[in-house]
């Protein structure tokens, strides 16, 4: 029997590589060893719809759940030493947690319209906001919004 199922998180974003016949993705991930502060790292490789998904939609630091087949490759590398590495193949990735969050695309402010912090003279606040009665004239945006008070 040829069974692995992981739960980590990935250590950098997914590489894609598509092939002649087939389109892959390879990730490596991180495993916690439990008691202890360590980890061990797996790669994994995703083959066509899987790894098309997986390229998409997975980020470094997200935690997956990967159920796959232990794969030995070798080869003589080109010193002429022999290597092999192990990989998962994975059959299924599931998605576990929300994903990392990525902070906001910084946005220009319209050039109409003064960011909130930011003082307006008087002559260039637009007609659609009148300065309240009882307010000083000076300052944008008008007052927050108080009961009996036009905006």
């Amino acid at each position: 029997m040829n069974s692995v199922a992981l739960i980590g998180r990935l250590t950098a974003d997914p590489t894609s590589h598509a092939g002649e016949k087939h389109e892959s993705a390879t990730f490596r991930l991180a495993v916690s060893r439990p008691g202890t502060d360590g980890a061990d790292f797996v790669d994994i490789v995703c083959f066509d719809k899987l790894a098309a998904t997986c390229a998409e939609w997975l980020t470094k630091g997200r935690e997956v759940a990967v159920v796959g087949k232990l794969r030995l490759s070798e080869w003589t590398g080109r010193d002429g030493e022999r290597r092999s590495r192990v990989q998962v193949v994975a059959d299924a990735v599931q998605f576990l947690g929300a994903p990392p969050r990525r902070p906001p695309t910084p946005t220009a402010p319209s050039p109409n319209r003064p960011t909130s912090r930011q003082w307006v003279p008087t002559a260039a606040r637009p007609a659609d906001h009148p300065i309240p009665p009882g307010r000083p004239s000076t300052g944008w945006p008008p007052h927050p919004i108080q009961k009996g008070v036009p905006s």
